[in-house]
């Protein structure tokens, strides 16, 4: 079985979390790299990943696949923000039929981000084995609450999770009830929610207000759930309650943006 190497979680691009995959393989006595972007579902023994973009091939001109994959371990040690993270399956090539090759839908919803706090360094503390069966937990407590409050998983990769809401509240309701769920288990999120347009395009839901979702998100700190003003402006319930939590720049975005800090 060929190694995988994957960087952690991105947030650079438009749609949300995506990460870029490493796979190594020796064709003769050629040793070859594929590397693309990554979409990962799930986690432990249910953990399936799938290439989002179709895998790009580079040669790499080392005698032995252990030097490939220290070559991929070095790209990943220069960037910020990412780990290294050794796949034991193959990751497959998501399937799509003709009729949604060329569909394109505009669609509006209410986007939330769930990212867990400190991720890293508790899963060097807990070790391989133990930090999996807690995120399998882990998500199984958010997938519950998204059903209770009918949200839609978009994108599940590493340690965050993207879904979206019909309503602005059920998204609300959800993250908090996401957190109390969480920290039974040790952990502490950070939780971001946007309300905006996206398009559906080849059976994939892309857009810039899934970008200022992640963004708005990254605001937060642990244990807290911040807003943009297009989600407060559209709750009504009195129940819900809002602070200001002040101006920010966006990374990426255009123009500042007020935040609030879901209170309660």
């Amino acid at each position: 079985m060929p190694k995988f190497l994957r960087i952690g979680v991105h947030q650079s691009n438009v749609s949300g979390y995506t990460s870029k995959a490493w796979c190594v393989r020796r064709v003769g006595s050629a040793v070859f790299l594929k590397w693309g972007a990554v979409e990962v579902q799930g986690a432990g023994d249910g953990r399936k990943v799938y290439w989002s973009r179709s895998p790009q091939e580079k040669t790499v001109r080392c005698g032995t696949a252990q030097r490939a994959i220290d070559y991929a371990t070095a790209a990943i040690a220069r960037r910020r923000n990412h780990r290294y993270e050794p796949l034991t399956g193959p990751i497959a090539l998501r399937r799509r039929s003709a009729e949604h090759s060329t569909e394109l839908k505009q669609a509006l919803a209410t986007i939330l981000i769930v990212d867990i706090v400190g991720s890293t360094a508790k899963a060097a503390k807990l070790g391989d084995a133990r930090w999996t069966k807690v995120m399998g937990h882990y998500y199984a407590a958010v997938r519950k609450e998204l059903k209770s409050s009918r949200g839609k998983e978009v994108v599940t990769t590493g340690d965050g999770v993207l879904a979206t809401f019909k309503k602005p509240a059920a998204g609300i309701n959800c993250a908090t009830a996401i957190q109390k769920a969480v920290r039974t288990l040790g952990l502490e999120i950070r939780v971001g929610l946007h309300a905006g347009e996206y398009t559906i395009s080849g059976g994939e839901m892309v857009g810039l207000a899934f970008h200022i979702g992640t963004r708005v998100a990254a605001k937060a700190r642990a244990g807290e759930v911040l807003v943009s003003s297009a989600v407060k402006e559209l709750v009504s319930q009195p129940e819900i309650r809002f602070r200001d939590h002040g101006v920010h720049q966006l990374k990426g975005v255009p123009e500042r943006w007020r935040l609030w800090r879901v209170e309660g």
